[in-house]
């Protein structure tokens, strides 16, 4: 088993920055890619950016390219999302997931991932 606990989400203004944390305990947590995903209200849960286990390969939903990045320090077993230059459509709750994933498009599908956390809240103000 692997537990995922998310942190790091708020209240922000609109142009504001945001590092959401994903601090993992279990299983061996260097082997599995780690995808952060969101939900915002009455909408599905949608693919915002993945990493790769060495942390080489990184991967972003078009809606937050050039203003997110993605980062994993395997040492600490923590994956980061900074979030710069938000903007009120990225209010959400984002989930934090891992799973044995190695395809560039299985890294956007929610179900290729075995593990998840329960959710921080982002909410950015206009």
């Amino acid at each position: 088993q692997m537990q995922l606990v998310e942190s790091g989400g708020g209240l922000v203004q609109v142009g504001g920055s945001l590092r959401l944390s994903c601090a993992a305990s279990g299983r061996t947590f260097g082997k599995y890619t780690v995808g952060w995903f969101r939900q915002a209200p009455g909408k599905e849960r949608e693919f915002v950016a993945a990493i790769e286990w060495s942390g080489g390969k990184t991967y972003y939903a078009d809606s937050v390219k050039g203003r997110f990045t993605i980062s994993r320090d395997n040492a600490k077993n923590t994956v980061y999302l900074q979030m710069v230059s938000l903007k009120p459509q990225d209010t959400a709750v984002y989930y934090c997931n891992a799973g044995l994933v190695y395809s560039d498009y299985d890294v956007q599908v929610l179900a290729e991932y075995d593990y998840w956390g329960q959710g921080t809240q982002v909410t950015v103000s206009s």
